[in-house]
């Protein structure tokens, strides 16, 4: 693999979700010198914890540690339409307070038939709050000043609150700690609403990587075989991934604004797994947008 590069050295990966690291990660995960996954068990496929448990055991890494926090469930609470950054990550919309409604009506289901539904624990907005410090607390043991520290973007890649989460948890850490941090570059139209609050006046300097399909594959069907893989089973590669270093501050959009090449995919939300994928890549400029790339 030739010299290693200065930006891979003394590395971590944080991801949300078991197949998070390989997802956004996979051109640096072979190399980098830590793989942290922040959750494991989830209130409502709780068949997922043993078999993300021993997919995690498989995958082929020598120093992956899961940090075992339940996942709160928030995907779909916040409004990604005009998103709110608060101080635990995303501030969640109606949705949230509808799946809480739910909730109380399987609770009273459970006691009525001896079928047992699946129910969050606790409020979905409790759950993601206290998640917060859990993960903070359980994280910045790992870190110190001179890390390489490589996590989500700060719009969750697709739209994830919890993904955002762990980003606003590695920033908040940055600047107490005083390590790099370096996010992905893969984006939906979900979330670009979010992204661009983070493009800048000048364009910024960024980190363009091969992604390692080979590898990736090896990693995916780790996932497959304990059936914990989350994405499409046809989902093809990036070619290229871009890394910077996170922005510290939002900028005021400017008539052109820049960040890197994104890697712009669509998900198909009507049918589950079912994922288009747009093989391209988005120089990040609003009012011009370069496409670079075939259509699969």
């Amino acid at each position: 693999m030739g010299v290693r590069p200065d930006f891979l050295k003394n590395s971590i990966i944080i991801g949300a979700h078991p197949d998070d690291e390989l997802l956004w990660f996979n051109s640096i995960m072979r190399q980098a010198d830590q793989v942290v996954i922040v959750f494991r068990h989830f209130w409502a496929q709780p068949e997922l914890c043993e078999r993300r448990k021993a997919a995690i055991a498989e995958i082929p890494h020598p120093h992956v540690t899961c940090l075992e926090i339940d996942e709160p469930g928030s995907y779909g609470c916040a409004d990604w339409t005009q998103p709110v950054i608060d101080e635990f990550g995303l501030a969640f919309r109606h949705t949230a307070a509808l799946r809480d409604a739910k909730r109380q009506v399987k609770r009273v289901m459970n006691k009525m038939t001896s079928d047992e539904l699946p129910v969050a624990p606790a409020p979905i907005r409790d759950l993601y709050e206290a998640n917060y410090g859990r993960i903070r607390d359980a994280i910045r043991p790992m870190l110190h000043p001179g890390m390489n520290v490589f996590t989500h973007n700060p719009w969750g890649e697709y739209g994830h609150e919890d993904h955002v989460q762990v980003f606003r948890v590695l920033e908040d850490l940055r600047e107490e700690l005083g390590f790099t941090l370096w996010m992905s570059n893969y984006c939906t139209e979900r979330a670009l609403p979010l992204a661009t609050q983070y493009f800048k006046r000048a364009p910024g300097a960024y980190i363009r990587l091969a992604t390692d399909k080979t590898y990736a594959e090896q990693v995916a069907d780790v996932y497959r075989r304990n059936g914990c893989w989350t994405w499409a089973d046809d989902w093809a590669w990036f070619d290229e991934e871009c890394f910077m270093e996170a922005p510290r501050a939002m900028e005021k959009a400017g008539p052109h604004s820049h960040l890197m090449p994104l890697n712009i995919f669509r998900i198909d939300e009507e049918v589950s797994q079912s994922w288009l994928r747009l093989a391209t890549t988005l120089t990040a400029t609003t009012g011009v947008g370069y496409l670079i790339a075939e259509m699969t």
